[in-house]
């Protein structure tokens, strides 16, 4: 009997090949449709390719779409979106970028820190995520032109202390949910099972 994941995803590249360093088996088109397929209806919210930056963008209307828009088409991108999304209330998700300020690169040392604080979540799960898809993962501190990380070894301890808490623990609701779609799309249950965290 085929399983209700098959009949819903039926292509499923079984060779992956090399492009542009990420493997043709990771499309940020199939990040796209699982998401959109997930929420779309329940929480009315679409994932779409964007042009330099990311950010969300809330429904206009009360039918309208909310979007969370990915840079430049890229992967990883797409990953670090969802999760924010992943993590953003619903009176967040009411707000353009959820509310949240942001400050671009080129931060002072004040600026960085704060950064560095409210960005240990979601690259928690972006690398949940990353494990779950097989793709690459790289913690980021996102000021390459101003003063660098305030603290690179901490941030990146707690980066990785927060990854193995959503493991152990569970992630939030949707992200655990969108963690379970790329496992079955991507086939890779017993891999993300022996991920050494």
């Amino acid at each position: 009997m085929e399983s209700q994941f098959n009949r819903k995803f039926p292509l499923v590249m079984l060779s992956p090949k090399t492009h542009n360093s990420e493997s043709s088996s990771h499309q940020p088109d199939d990040l796209v449709m699982l998401f959109n397929d997930l929420f779309r209806g329940p929480c009315r919210t679409i994932l779409v390719r964007g042009g330099d930056e990311p950010e969300y963008i809330p429904a206009s209307s009360p039918e309208g779409l909310h979007r969370v828009v990915f840079a430049r088409g890229y992967y990883a991108s797409a990953l670090h979106e969802i999760a924010h999304w992943c993590l953003a209330g619903e009176e967040r998700r009411r707000l353009h970028d959820y509310g949240y300020w942001y400050c671009p690169d080129g931060r002072t040392l004040e600026q960085q820190r704060a950064f560095e604080q409210v960005e240990v979540k979601p690259q928690a799960i972006e690398w949940v995520f990353a494990a779950a898809a097989g793709s690459r993962f790289h913690i980021s501190v996102d000021n390459l032109s101003g003063v660098g990380a305030a603290d690179e070894a901490g941030f990146c301890a707690n980066v990785s202390r927060q990854a193995q808490l959503y493991v152990t623990h569970g992630l939030p609701p949707r992200a655990e949910q969108f963690k379970d779609a790329l496992l079955d799309w991507y086939g890779r249950h017993a891999a993300f099972t022996a991920y050494r965290w």
